[in-house]
């Protein structure tokens, strides 16, 4: 049976060190984090700053949802020397690899997503201001919200969903492959040629997605090699038993608003129809990871994808329907496991977007990443008479992603916006009052001092010199501003919360 939909984005921002003759990127990302919780974060009776620091206690990126590991595959590594943060509107800041990463809070539905999403980007804009700040005047440190290199290497904008844990993995395997690799000719942020190993990388001139190029399986435990269409991490962050998370990989980090929302938005419905069994029809495709790279490169989205029962379909036909089911779905109650009146936006939203691809995609410009960034392209390209693959060309196909103020062409494109700037702005330092993120902020805020470290389900305090007292929240939603707001607000210290939740 559906459960309502807790969400959230998980986004590897690449980062840049100018005028360093060698640069290290963990070095540079540490600096980054470092410089903007030492700025923003609570200073204490010392004068010194400091952060809440992630309980790693409950990291198990080794589980695999099969019930076994393959032998070869490499779960992530669980990085617990490096810089991670935890902030006060619930989100984790961190270092990932050799990257800044930037995980929003749990959020009750899709437009909270693609809020604290665009919060989160204010947070990277602060924290690029902080670390200036302390660099010589040669230097800065330079974050792009985007998924590629252009040099074969990718990073990834994850997305995570509760899901109900009696939903048998094969469902979801089956209905989850055929919406990720369709939905793409809305979700893609857009790319200048190919980074398949092996292959021509000028063989493409302009693709739909970034991340196409790097999937290699359809179902599999890694994130980093031999990516998987479907993850099969399985690490619930909450009660094991109840829930499980499907951790998404697969998708673009997008500049766009409206793309996140629709992104996060339709997966929702999807995975809410899956664990109803309200889909109906089974997309089953020859090759999966092949098809996906074919949408990919296709801009007139008319390439027909082969089906295993003989017959073949668009992707644009493939989401059509999904479309079509959830609104179906909808009108059975099902709006209450998407966000209620936020899944009736989502559904509006869905078929305008594919009524516009299907009748002139040109018209999503300012709505969808890739013909944003087309666009942006050709008028360039055609100005001074130069290929997608001029070195110039390239380099405007970057600057899409700079999330700097200064530097912004995106925000100059007229993109249409989704949340208020008020609201992005508050999301900045405040938690989501429709999840357990609540709660961990709301401590943050009123006891920084007194909390030693937290996680996505346990925050823990620091009683007095010798006692500590982990308090779990194993329920994402629970934990709420409505559960626990005067409660919080009546305690005057950790002591009293814990002595009134009776832990």
């Amino acid at each position: 049976m559906a459960i309502e939909k807790i969400c959230g984005i998980e986004t590897e921002y690449s980062i840049i060190h100018k005028g360093v003759a060698d640069p290290n990127p963990i070095l540079a990302s540490s600096m980054l984090i470092t410089s903007y919780v030492q700025e923003t974060g609570p200073h204490f009776d010392n004068g010194i700053a400091d952060s809440v620091v992630w309980d790693f206690q409950d990291e198990s990126p080794a589980n695999d949802a099969r019930g076994f590991t393959p032998i070869g595959s490499l779960p992530p590594v669980v990085e617990t020397h490096l810089v991670n943060a935890v902030l006060t509107n619930g989100a984790r800041f961190y270092v990932d690899h050799a990257h800044p990463e930037l995980s929003t809070p749990e959020c009750p539905n899709a437009l909270e997503v693609s809020r604290y999403d665009r919060s989160g980007e204010l947070i990277l804009r602060e924290a690029m201001k902080s670390v200036k700040s302390l660099l010589p005047d040669d230097q800065e440190i330079v974050v792009y919200k985007d998924n590629s290199d252009g040099k074969g290497n990718s990073y990834g904008c994850h997305e995570n969903y509760l899901m109900d844990r009696s939903t048998p993995f094969g469902d979801i395997i089956r209905h989850g492959i055929a919406h990720f690799i369709t939905r793409q000719i809305f979700t893609g942020s857009g790319k200048i040629g190919s980074e398949v190993p092996g292959s021509d990388p000028d063989s493409i001139a302009y693709q739909i997605t970034q991340r196409a190029d790097f999937f290699e399986e359809e179902v599999g435990l890694e994130t980093t090699l031999k990516r998987p269409i479907i993850n099969t991490r399985d690490e619930p962050h909450s009660d094991a038993e109840r829930y499980r998370r499907l951790h998404v990989i697969c998708g673009d980090a997008n500049m766009s608003e409206a793309a996140t929302f629709l992104k996060v938005g339709s997966t929702c419905f999807i995975l809410a129809m899956v664990e109803d069994g309200f889909i109906g029809e089974d997309f089953i495709f020859d090759h999966p990871v092949q098809a996906m790279k074919e949408i990919s490169y296709d801009l007139t989205l008319s390439q027909p994808i082969q089906r295993t029962n003989g017959e073949s379909i668009t992707a644009l036909e493939v989401q059509e329907y999904f479309c079509e089911r959830a609104k179906e779905y909808s009108e059975r109650g099902g709006l209450e496991y998407v966000g209620g009146e936020v899944g009736l936006k989502v559904l509006n939203k869905w078929e305008e977007i594919l009524v516009g691809l299907k009748e002139d995609p040109s018209s999503l410009h300012s709505q969808i990443d890739w013909i944003a960034k087309k666009r942006l392209l050709d008028v360039f390209c055609d100005r001074h008479k130069l290929s997608y693959f001029d070195a110039r060309a390239r380099s405007l196909a970057v600057q899409y992603h700079d999330i700097r103020n200064d530097s912004s062409i995106f925000n100059k494109l007229g993109m249409v916006t989704i949340n208020d700037a008020k609201s992005v702005s508050e999301g900045v330092t405040k938690p989501p009052v429709g999840t357990r993120a609540y709660f961990r902020g709301a401590c943050l805020q009123k006891w920084p001092e007194q909390i030693v470290s937290a996680n996505w389900d346990s925050v823990v305090f620091s009683l007095d010199e010798t006692t500590i007292k982990r308090v779990p929240v194993l329920d994402p939603l629970k934990g709420t501003y409505a559960d626990v707001a005067d409660l919080i607000d009546q305690c005057n210290t950790p002591h009293e919360l814990i002595h009134a939740l009776d832990i």
